[in-house]
């Protein structure tokens, strides 16, 4: 690597910004690199029709299933392979950094960018894209995990305020970032175009030195989403590296007059260039590419994704797998399948399975029609008597790239009434009705399952999503997949509902660490179908869950009692009843995914970090106590349970005046010596006793320090300061 400390300093500044659309700067021995939207596929544009929305045209690129259909999976070593397909793609179209995974939690339904991210719990989203991060990069192909952070709406999303506390931001918002980044070394992070308690993401010195690089340890480059920047020499003093896209030097002329005029430090300016030329030579260390890649291999693999990623909501009845027979398809999406989403990770995909061509190649010689099943009375009609003359309906619901797309939120969770209109008519007819449902993000199904006797929810699948629907709908392939998010009942129940988007600036993340199922079953809500639901053509029974001392390892025996093979995805949860702290009923510490044959029986083993049981103080603290750890197939789904005790982190925060009745009389060694010392100036006749219930019910909240005048001279500041020390040092 050149020298960068002995460039000019305009050099210097340069290589901290783009030189094109998407490209860098090629600076005196420092060449110039390619970074492309991802993350399901390599949107590589080329020529002078460069946009960052979707709409320019691209080179022809594997669609693989986005984040949204791929959390489905439950998958991290699938994850990884379709990474890697990613990093050969990419090198094979001289891309050297992939613009993805995006790993922001999914706090509202509504957020038009959700098909983009995996999940509304960090854990499954933080495993998930460390896994996508480590496929990528074992291709030579630089990652950039986004959108760093609480990127979770698109309404203002240049401007808007996320107002979060420490708590919820540490324990939900950052916590999939923090595990990408320690266990997957990601080479870039993009950080995102929304405030932060008032501090812009490029410009919060908080964010991006002091937790993503002093406490996380991430070794690599800060880039900006694009457009992001609104002050570069206050970006790059708060950790910024790059830039992006050009703005055709005026930057780097900002970057230089500040340093010469001595408010920027040069040598955060000469770091930054360091680790701009460290990025370039990490993607260019490998041979370059012969520009090309197996893109029938790469769509096998997508339809493998696909098939694990489409989960069986609903199936009374044994209606699914099909007999191959006459069949019905109905539905638009059947002959022009929504399978990825809109904005800038649209990808012109290599090839795209047709899902009624897919039905009928595996239907074999048995008819199958096809009805669009329109709005207008003829083609409803058309559609409901095709349905009556099979001896099975497949109908095809969702929403279209202009419901829901990057760059505007949803106003609803709906389907449109005319496809829940043609349902009902198909039904009447038809009781053999499957609803096969294809859509960025959730959608209200309590009107579906209440009529439609099997569901399958591909959210969205990628190219290979047709011919992946048709093999799970014939049995091909036993559907694995499970819910990433809660699907509610309305959107009146969700956790932000009253909060969402931003108002006057500001988004207030009222509803705190309790996201997702997180918030449901706090409030004991129903739902329409739980995290982590999904259903398969055979049957799973759990038994003997063995917990380990301290909660580091979860085994249990799962057995396939069924006829058929299948994968079992195997979760687990804690619960701590007697919390000191808010928490949720339970909240996911692990999960593994099983594949059995039928009378198969396997000894699963989950592994649980330490920190997953913690909760935010100023720092990670795992608070003492009996856990329940609660064994399924879902978070409403539990089948074994066992109870194990788990040591506490010692807490050294010494108690000051500032410190309540309530936090002293809580601890071992403070309550002693504070019920002595209230003893001796208890009011005659006053009982110790007595007085410790009126102090635990009435008093638990007033600040020790107030003692000093409730006890009407008795108590002096000395003593009080003689008190704290001597608890202090008893506890230290």
């Amino acid at each position: 690597m050149a020298d960068i400390s002995a460039l000019p300093l305009q050099q210097r500044a340069a290589l901290g910004s783009g030189a094109t659309f998407w490209t860098t700067k090629a600076v005196d021995g420092v060449p110039s690199i390619v970074l492309t939207d991802g993350p399901h596929g390599v949107r590589r544009q080329s020529g002078s029709a460069t946009d960052h929305l979707g709409v320019g045209a691209s080179e022809p690129a594997t669609c693989f299933p986005p984040a949204v259909g791929l959390a489905q999976t439950w998958d991290p070593a699938l994850v990884e392979r379709v990474g890697a397909a990613l990093g050969d793609e990419s090198r094979s179209l001289g891309v050297q950094v992939l613009l993805g995974p995006g790993v922001n939690i999914k706090r509202d339904p509504r957020c038009g960018r959700n098909f983009e991210y995996y999940s509304e719990d960090p854990l499954l989203a933080g495993a998930l894209g460390a896994a996508w991060v480590r496929g990528v990069q074992s291709r030579g192909v630089g990652a950039s995990v986004k959108h760093f952070a609480l990127n979770n709406a698109e309404y203002d999303r240049m401007r808007a305020s996320s107002d979060v506390d420490d708590r919820t931001l540490r324990e939900i918002y950052l916590r999939a970032f923090e595990q990408v980044v320690r266990e997957a070394q990601p080479w870039t992070v993009m950080c995102s175009y929304n405030r932060i308690n008032g501090i812009y993401a490029t410009e919060n010195a908080w964010l991006l030195t002091g937790v993503l690089r002093d406490e996380w340890g991430f070794d690599g480059v800060v880039v900006s989403d694009w457009g992001a920047v609104r002050d570069r020499v206050a970006a790059v003093a708060a950790g910024l590296d790059l830039e992006m896209p050009t703005t055709g030097g005026v930057t780097d002329a900002d970057v230089v007059a500040a340093v010469q005029a001595g408010a920027l430090d040069e040598a955060v300016v000469t770091q930054a260039a360091q680790r701009v030329a460290q990025l370039v030579q990490r993607t260019t260390e490998k041979p370059s590419s012969d520009g090309s890649f197996d893109a029938e291999a790469h769509h096998r693999l997508a339809r493998e994704a696909a098939a694990a990623a489409v989960v069986l909501l609903k199936n009374d009845g044994d209606v699914l797998p099909l007999a191959p027979s006459r069949l019905a398809v109905i539905g638009p999406f059947a002959q022009t399948p929504r399978y990825q989403g809109g904005g800038s990770s649209h990808v012109n995909a290599t090839r795209l399975d047709i899902p009624l061509d897919e039905i009928r190649r595996l239907a074999g010689p048995h008819e199958v029609t096809f009805a669009a099943g329109g709005p207008g009375p003829d083609a409803v009609a058309a559609a409901v008597a095709a349905a009556a003359a099979a001896d099975t309906a497949v109908l095809f619901l969702g929403l279209t790239a202009e419901e829901e797309s990057e760059g505007f939120d949803r106003a609803h969770i709906d389907l449109p009434d005319e496809q829940l209109r043609l349902l009902r008519e198909v039904v009447a007819v038809q009781p053999r009705t499957v609803v096969v449902l294809a859509h960025g993000g959730v959608v209200r199904l309590d009107a579906v399952a209440e009529l439609a006797p099997a569901i399958l929810d591909g959210a969205l699948l990628g190219q290979a999503g047709g011919g992946a629907v048709a093999d799970v709908l014939f049995g091909v392939v036993n559907p694995s997949g499970r819910l990433a998010e809660t699907v509610p009942l309305r959107l009146q129940d969700t956790p932000s509902y009253l909060n969402f988007p931003s108002e006057r600036g500001h988004t207030l993340y009222g509803e705190r660490i309790f996201v997702g199922y997180r918030w449901y079953d706090a409030r004991g809500l129903d739902v329409a179908f739980p995290f982590g639901h999904g259903l398969s053509y055979t049957h799973f029974e759990y038994s003997q869950l063995q917990v380990d001392d301290g909660l580091a390892k979860v085994r249990v025996s799962v057995t396939n009692t069924g006829e058929r093979a299948g994968r079992e995805v195997v979760q687990a949860y804690a619960a701590l009843p007697a919390s000191e702290v808010s928490r949720p009923p339970r909240w996911l510490i692990g999960f593994a995914g099983v594949t059995l044959a039928p009378g198969e029986c396997q000894v699963v083993e989950i592994r649980v970090r330490r920190t997953d049981l913690a909760y935010w103080n100023d720092g990670w603290l795992v608070e003492g106590g009996d856990y329940r750890v609660s064994v399924g197939a879902s978070s409403r789904n539990l089948r074994v349970e066992a109870t194990v005790h788990v040591e506490g982190d010692a807490v050294t925060t010494p108690f000051t005046g500032e410190s309540t009745l309530g936090e002293l009389l809580a601890d071992p060694f403070a309550a002693p010596v504070v019920m002595a010392a209230v003893a001796e100036v208890m009011p005659a006749g006053g009982s110790a006793p007595g007085l410790r219930v009126d102090l635990l019910r009435m008093a638990a909240s007033i600040p020790i320090e107030r003692m000093i005048g409730f006890s009407g001279g008795k108590v002096s500041r000395a003593q009080l300061d003689q008190l704290l020390a001597t608890i202090n040092s008893q506890r230290s």
